[in-house]
């Protein structure tokens, strides 16, 4: 009887984690986040450094006010700057002979940081940590040193008050002249996705995927009982559960014929969610719809299939006009109205994302700036970028007497090819209590 409990035991765990697609141990996701992070040093760096004419960044953060930039080119098995980390990456460029020399790691630390930035800092020989910074860039001479402070990208903008102050004294004078703000820089390391992370990427989205289906399905939502809290709370909980992260709190909303006088799930109630994990350093977003069935329906009413069809059609406008040098504003001036053309009525308010939610790049459009956005939006569109399309449009429903919102948001990846989803989008209502896969 005891083997007999154990197996059932054994079945029953493999049957909730069979679900999901394979999520690494936290030792071997450190591996993996060590594994991109190499990568992104010695293979993506050195052109963007390039392209953007630094020969030399530094990026310094104390403990517990991590640098956005700086926390992603810590190693896994940190998760977060010791004391006050200070990084220095240096352009050594061509030698006599022509030979290219690369990029210089350094670490103004007692201890290597990950296995590309080394030591370069003996307190016992010099006690003074910035002293030590000033001496290494003074050294190397630099023509166009870059630090994160920027007016227009947060995540460029880490460096605090205090340490910009502490590094201008720490340099000569004839060195200081060549600090400037390294934003250009710091968005292009940020929005560059490499082809390691690309091909994890499906994985991860497929997981967020996963769950979301699990969550809008007749295992969690009990209709005339579940609420719209509880589904979130179970998504909070899934989320610890298979020791994955989120970057910002669920929300479950309601949308129905007639009023909606309680957070109470009911059949024909139409639900939309907004969802995203962190795994392996990347974020997910995505917003997708169910239908509660009522009793005898096998489907979700045409009038709500047909209205959904609207949000992908809205999509499909959208990413067409994605190209290469396009602003976020031009993209979205032009698919705003060829969205108005056809009879559609959009919102559209598309971010970046990558190692932040809303993360650094082309911003195309906020839900309270559809005329455009100043400086984000002007930002031109890089190849080897990814985005949470995130869009919304409002159909009239006679049969509701009123507009029903349809909020749909998927992550994609944009390249030579065009802008593709990383994991499929939503083409169908999720039903409940029969769950509808995601169509590809």
């Amino acid at each position: 009887m005891k083997h007999l409990f154990t197996l059932v035991l054994l079945f029953s765990f493999n049957y909730l984690f069979a679900q999901y697609p394979l999520i690494l141990s936290q030792r071997e996701q450190a591996k993996v986040v060590d594994d991109i992070l190499e990568d992104r040093l010695r293979n993506t760096l050195p052109s963007l450094m390039r392209k953007e004419g630094f020969d030399m960044w530094v990026l310094i953060s104390r403990e517990n006010n991590e640098d956005p930039v700086l926390k992603t080119m810590l190693p896994g098995t940190w998760l977060a700057a010791r004391r006050t980390t200070m990084l220095l990456i240096f352009d050594k460029g061509k030698a006599s002979n022509g030979i290219d020399q690369g990029l210089e790691y350094l670490a103004v630390a007692r201890y290597d940081v990950g296995t590309v930035f080394k030591k370069s800092w003996n307190p016992e020989e010099q006690p003074n940590q910035w002293a030590q910074l000033g001496k290494l860039i003074a050294e190397r001479n630099p023509k166009k040193i870059g630090i994160n402070k920027a007016e227009h990208y947060g995540h460029a903008d880490g460096l605090t008050s205090n340490d910009y102050d502490r590094l201008l004294s720490a340099l000569p004078t004839t060195v200081k002249k060549n600090v400037l703000s390294a934003q250009s820089l710091a968005v292009s390391w940020l929005e560059t996705r490499t082809e390691k992370e690309i091909t994890i990427y499906p994985q991860i989205c497929h997981i967020a995927h996963q769950i979301i289906a699990e969550g809008f399905s007749d295992k969690v939502i009990q209709p005339g009982v579940t609420t719209t809290d509880d589904v979130v709370w179970w998504y909070r909980e899934e989320i610890k559960r298979l020791k994955l992260d989120t970057w910002f709190h669920p929300s479950v909303e309601i949308q129905r014929s007639g009023e909606v006088p309680s957070n109470i799930i009911q059949p024909g109630d139409l639900l939309h969610v907004d969802f995203g994990i962190t795994y392996l350093r990347l974020n997910t977003d995505t917003q997708q719809h169910a239908y509660i069935l009522k009793a005898g329906e096998k489907d979700a009413p045409d009038y709500l299939k047909n209205a959904f069809k609207k949000g992908n059609q809205l999509q499909d406008i959208f990413t067409g006009n994605f190209k290469e040098g396009k602003t976020g504003n031009q993209i979205l001036a032009e698919s705003r109205k060829q969205a108005i053309e056809q009879g559609i009525t959009p919102s559209i308010y598309t971010h970046p994302i990558g190692y932040h939610g809303h993360a650094s790049g082309t911003t195309l459009g906020m839900w309270d700036m559809q005329g455009g956005v100043p400086f984000t939006g002007d930002y031109p569109m890089h190849l080897k970028t990814a985005y949470s399309i995130e869009l919304n449009c409002l159909v009239n429903i006679p049969e509701w007497k009123k507009d029903v919102r349809i909020a749909l948001e998927e992550d994609a990846y944009f390249d030579e090819r065009g802008v593709n989803y990383i994991n499929g989008r939503q083409t169908e209502i999720i039903l409940v209590p029969k769950t509808d896969a995601l169509n590809k």
